[in-house]
């Protein structure tokens, strides 16, 4: 819009200077149809708004005065409005409203606490990273003690109940053990709230609370700003460690965040105390409660039944179990890194736990059972088969347990030898055997293999010689052998 001084510089440009409307305008820096038409003006003419009366209009300095006396809503303004003859839409009502309404802003106190009474923990989220040949949700456990600052940070793909304790416990591990924690209303924690009545917390969380000697503090429902600390955390570790990160897989995430602790964020100068987090902690660490001398089991419990085919299912992936326990009711428990499961009490598998999905993961020794019991019932079968050859396959067999050094590869050799030659010259066979003392898979395949093969019938006697050359002397038998025979054992005769 051109104001009065830009209008005056053009007439005295044009009247004075002699400048022409080119000229005029690339001396001001304007346009030059905006020029000519100035020219061609008299008197100077400001540029009416293009804006429309509203019939809101005459009644906005009093929406003004409502609004500073209380925090009307635009419902109640339009009320009061209609009864001092408003003859206009609710609509434009509410949109003036909002935007001359005061902004709220709610007040916080300002929390202190003394070294070592508390810390703060919550879960943040970051994208997805690469497990295998899967991809999972990322997910970070942030703890910060109140006083110091001092923070601790763990990467998971789950937020489990296994997984919070599991990262309580490496907090503490390396930051020591508070009064009291503050957290929020995640169902690990807080299971429910009544009106009136005090939290509901979980059993679990609570157990795990005792046997390290802290108090559970929850927050307000939608009162993030009571565990602020741990808020703040959580947006710093995505703004200076997450921001621009390439986490090609998840291994590497860990060390990383741990390097990331010890060199940048518990040794920088934090901005709410003016002191390194490091040094503050030096003085809060006496304050901590010391570590229990045992660790607490954070397994997560639970029941299964082991599938036909001995195996039970976590997360998509399939774990095996000894053969034996198959169809059976098992005790699983869920550590973070490892599946441990139990029959009465008995531990009966060992698991690495994987965070891909549908892998079927199995112990070599778990079958072993199952092939043993096959294999037996195979063998029984075989050596049953073998006793119906012969009457005397029973008497076989021992005296092959005597000779031989496995008695059971010979008898299936055998059954074998009875599909091919069939039962009864395999039963001949077992009885020549006997009478030749021959115990052996080897010495029945050569009787049949014997008896099988076709002998040459011998032809007729063909004369083709001299007559003298078929005399043939024979010496007179001697009678006395069959004398000698016939004498019974006392030496008489018959």
């Amino acid at each position: 819009m051109i104001d009065y001084e830009t209008f005056m510089q053009i007439k005295t440009c044009h009247e004075h200077k002699g400048l022409t409307c080119p000229q005029i305008a690339r001396e001001l820096g304007l346009d030059e149809r905006t020029v000519r038409k100035l020219l061609n003006q008299k008197r100077y003419c400001p540029r009416k708004s293009s804006r429309q009366s509203s019939k809101l209009d005459p009644f906005k300095d009093h929406i003004i005065r409502l609004l500073e006396t209380h925090s009307y809503s635009a419902t109640q303004i339009f009320q009061r409005l209609r009864e001092e003859n408003y003859d206009g839409g609710y609509t434009i009502v509410k949109e003036y409203v909002r935007k001359i309404r005061p902004r709220r802003v709610e007040p916080f106190l300002k929390l202190s606490f003394a070294p070592g009474e508390c810390a703060q923990v919550d879960w943040g989220s970051y994208g997805s990273v690469n497990v295998g040949s899967t991809s999972r949700k990322l997910s970070f456990f942030v703890m910060v003690l109140c006083y110091s600052r001092m923070m601790y940070v763990e990467f998971t793909v789950s937020q489990t109940m296994e997984h919070f304790l599991t990262c309580h416990q490496n907090a503490f591990n390396r930051l020591g053990v508070p009064q009291k924690i503050m957290v929020d209303n995640l169902k690990s924690a807080v299971l429910s709230r009544i009106l009136g009545q005090n939290p509901v917390l979980n059993p679990k969380y609570l157990d795990f609370a005792n046997h390290y000697g802290f108090s559970i503090t929850p927050c307000a429902v939608r009162k993030g700003n009571e565990k602020g600390r741990v808020e703040n955390g959580v947006g710093y570790v995505k703004k200076n460690f997450l921001a621009g990160l390439e986490i090609p897989d998840f291994k590497i995430v860990n060390p990383a965040a741990i390097h990331w602790l010890d060199n940048i964020a518990n040794i920088r100068t934090h901005g709410e105390t003016g002191r390194k987090p490091v040094e503050m902690f030096s003085e809060e660490r006496g304050s901590l409660i010391q570590l229990a001398s045992f660790p607490y089991d954070v397994a997560t419990i639970s029941q299964v039944r082991a599938c036909k085919q001995f195996r039970i299912t976590l997360d998509t992936n399939r774990y095996s179990v000894p053969a034996e326990y198959a169809g059976q009711r098992i005790t699983l428990k869920t550590y973070p890194d490892r599946l441990c499961i139990y029959h009465q009490e008995k531990l009966i598998a060992l698991h690495v736990r994987s965070y891909d999905h549908r892998q079927d993961i199995e112990n070599p020794d778990h079958p072993k059972e199952l092939i043993a019991q096959r294999k037996k019932a195979r063998d029984q079968k075989i050596f049953m088969r073998f006793l119906m050859l012969s009457p005397k396959a029973q008497a076989y067999y021992q005296q092959l347990e005597q000779r031989r050094m496995n008695p059971r590869q010979h008898i299936i050799k055998i059954v074998a030898l009875s599909e091919i030659y069939g039962v009864d010259p395999v039963a001949r066979a077992i009885e020549d055997a006997f009478v030749l003392q021959a115990f052996s898979c080897e010495y029945i395949a050569n009787l049949l293999e014997q008896r099988a093969r076709k002998q040459i019938e011998p032809g007729a006697l063909i004369l083709t010689r001299r007559q003298d050359l078929l005399e043939i002397e024979i010496e007179q038998p001697d009678m006395d052998v069959y004398s000698k025979a016939l004498k019974n054992p006392e030496g008489g005769t018959l």
